[in-house]
């Protein structure tokens, strides 16, 4: 008899593709996938059809248009002048970031070796680390700031250790990386081979006065860091799955020799259309925080009434919701079943980025990167949940 044994056998499919389908059977407002409900800039659209009109769409370079390339180098060096990049060598542009974050796992981490992982996390994180036969190790976070303990990941390294995922601002509870965060973490792996993988993808949504910063922005990290990023998420265009990877001559190549067989090369007009925008509309990346910050408080001032409780999100487009107060019985994929069911709205249970959840997690996220009509209605429909 035929039988099949997957690398991967228990990761099935994805909560973010459950809820949304749940909302579509429902018919409920869906504020559980990340992805704005509203358009793209105008301009960026145009720049797209004007890639494909003229001609840019046969394989680019392996690596990326170098125009975008360089502009990727100049957005680095412009947050941080005393960085030198080489956009020939250590800029990467990837069919969205996913696939980089999968690509550097397979260039660097070995069958038996170990990862570090922030939970909650991303839920990519754990698979793409199990296909190389690696282990991930997973620390939780310390709720409601969601901060590290930083004695548990100095108890966690040994000399299986060989990568430590960082994602800053961190899906899904909006927390943003000290430079105090990033100190400890250069104390504790300056005398260990451990290479740092920092997911940056919502690099320019961060809130509050609050500073962005990279691994890449730290000497001590530099030779040892590789940093991914997005534009779907800064140019409102998921669904064109295009980013990057930034990282050292040292640790491109690997990730180039990998990248080369896992897509070969991102989609040429895309690459144009985003390289023309940015060279034309250079404040849509300046006026990107305030864009967010605002649909943050608004979502947050129409829950005011609300029954709900929660710690403002200090950066991406996620915010999470403590519903402790209005059915403290049910855990939150429960509760996200009975919002889709009885409210019609659908959010994401925390638990789904876990490994081993807190048995008292009560938090739910939502996005916020919706028209200020669909986060009214959400708040509309939040505020009218009852106590238990």
């Amino acid at each position: 008899m035929f039988q099949i044994s997957p690398k991967v056998p228990h990761t099935g499919t994805t909560i973010f593709s459950t809820m949304s389908a749940l909302a579509q059977r429902l018919n409920a407002l869906n504020l559980s996938q990340g992805f704005p409900d509203f358009s793209a800039p105008s301009a960026l659209i145009q720049a797209l059809h004007d890639a494909t009109t003229q001609g840019y769409n046969q394989y680019p370079p392996g690596d990326g248009l170098l125009g975008l390339r360089e502009q990727v180098s100049t957005l680095f060096t412009q947050r941080n002048p005393l960085l030198t990049l080489d956009p020939q060598n250590n800029v990467t542009i990837t069919s969205g970031a996913t696939i980089a974050i999968h690509c550097a796992i397979q260039a660097f981490v070995h069958a038996g070796d170990e990862v570090i992982l922030f939970d909650p996390s991303y839920d990519s994180y754990a698979p793409s680390i199990a296909l190389v036969g690696a282990t991930a190790v997973h620390i939780n976070l310390q709720a409601p700031h969601f901060e590290v303990d930083w004695q548990q990941v100095v108890d966690a390294i040994n000399h299986k250790t060989r990568m430590i995922i960082v994602n800053t601002p961190h899906n899904p509870t909006g927390a943003v990386w000290s430079k105090q965060d990033w100190l400890n973490l250069i104390k504790i792996i300056e005398n260990h081979n451990i290479i740092v993988l920092s997911d940056e993808v919502y690099e320019h949504l961060v809130f509050d006065q609050e500073k962005h910063y990279s691994a890449i922005d730290f000497p001590e990290l530099r030779e040892r860091s590789i940093v991914i990023g997005s534009f779907g998420k800064s140019f409102h265009v998921t669904g064109w799955k295009t980013g990057y990877c930034v990282a050292t001559t040292q640790l491109m190549q690997p990730f180039r020799q990998i990248y080369q067989f896992a897509s070969f090369c991102g989609v040429a007009p895309v690459q144009m259309a985003l390289h023309q925008f940015i060279q034309q509309h250079p404040a849509h990346l300046a006026q990107l925080s305030a864009f967010y910050q605002a649909k943050r408080d608004f979502f947050l001032a129409g829950l005011k009434s609300s029954h709900f409780t929660w710690t403002a999100s200090q950066g991406t487009y996620f915010q999470t919701l403590d519903y402790t107060k209005i059915q403290p019985k049910l855990n939150d994929v429960q509760m996200c079943q009975y919002l889709a069911e009885q409210h019609k709205i659908v959010a994401i249970p925390l638990s789904a980025f876990y490994k081993n959840p807190p048995s008292s997690l009560r938090l739910l996220r939502f996005c916020f990167a919706k028209q200020d009509a669909t986060l009214s209605k959400a708040t509309h429909i939040l505020s009218a949940c009852e106590l238990a």
